[in-house]
């Protein structure tokens, strides 16, 4: 009786360490798009009134746990009933990822006029300000709904071939620890000026440490969004060149002597370039059908 106990708590043991070792790789694969994903938030959670934030936060938090939640279960049929499942929608949600890259740095060399709203703007009524929000809130739910597949996807092309336990705890611990961890940070930078107006106006003195910080956390803030922003398209650019490189032979082999993250800029540049074109080329021709 003994011995059976100690066999299962050896069983246990053995499936925790595999866990462990699993989940580093996993997460160590899923951080370059963890990056964009804690851009492209931090971007969508600010420029609220300053006690909209916290809830309009909390809003897309929910929605990304509930997102992870349809998402984790269909994975998981995948990978147990037709594993090329997993193959073929990581290659197809890469090539949303080069897309998106390539998107943004088309964006910067020809920079399009987005109206930015101003949810504190004079004449907005409190219910139109709220019909802003729930956009926004949804928007983002939607691009929460996106970069989950990929990462749901990505930890568990990590993990394939592993018993389905393994499985299901390594890229459920990812999904939690995500979500937690991004929108963790995102709360904290999006508070970040808020802290620095309080310290600014708690310092009795016209000249003081209190002060001087206050202002370097105000001013920082948007250069800090900017920057995980430009950090979050390399990583995006990245993350699709290393699925193509490592699921496609043809990019296999390409340039082997390189760095691995040469080949993978290249080619995620490659390919993203290419998916916009095609995009823009399309839209080009739906306009000219629309006016005839």
């Amino acid at each position: 009786m003994a011995s059976g106990i100690f066999a299962i708590l050896d069983d246990i043991a053995a499936l925790l360490d595999d866990v462990a070792m699993m989940s580093k790789v996993a997460a160590k694969k899923t951080a370059g798009i963890l990056g964009d994903d804690l851009a492209v938030n931090a971007e969508k959670a600010s420029g609220f009134a300053s006690s909209r934030e916290i809830p309009v936060l909390w809003a897309i938090t929910k929605g990304s746990f509930l997102n992870k939640l349809i998402i984790l279960p269909i994975a998981f049929l995948l990978s147990a009933f037709w594993p090329t499942g997993v193959t073929i929608i990581l290659v197809l949600g890469g090539l949303y990822l080069a897309y998106e890259g390539a998107e943004k740095i088309y964006e910067l060399i020809f920079p399009h006029a987005h109206a930015q709203e101003k949810f504190t703007d004079e004449g907005l009524t409190e219910s139109e300000i709220l019909a802003i929000e729930k956009s926004r809130v949804k928007d983002a739910i939607l691009t929460d709904f996106i970069l989950s597949v990929e990462i749901v996807i990505i930890a568990l092309g990590s993990v394939v071939g592993q018993p389905l336990v393994s499985q299901i705890i390594v890229v459920s611990l990812i999904a939690i620890v995500a979500t937690v961890g991004v929108y963790g940070i995102v709360a904290l930078i999006v508070r970040m000026d808020e802290v620095g107006y309080k310290l600014i106006k708690s310092s009795k003195k016209e000249k003081s440490f209190k002060k001087s910080f206050g202002l370097l956390m105000v001013q920082a803030l948007p250069k800090i969004i900017k920057s995980l922003s430009v950090i979050g398209t390399i990583a995006l650019i990245l993350v699709a060149g290393g699925i193509f490189v490592h699921n496609l032979d043809f990019f296999h082999h390409l340039l082997p002597k390189l760095p691995s993250f040469i080949p993978e800029f290249i080619v995620g540049l490659a390919v993203g370039f290419i998916c916009l074109l095609v995009v823009l080329g399309f839209k080009k021709v739906w306009t000219l059908f629309k006016k005839d």
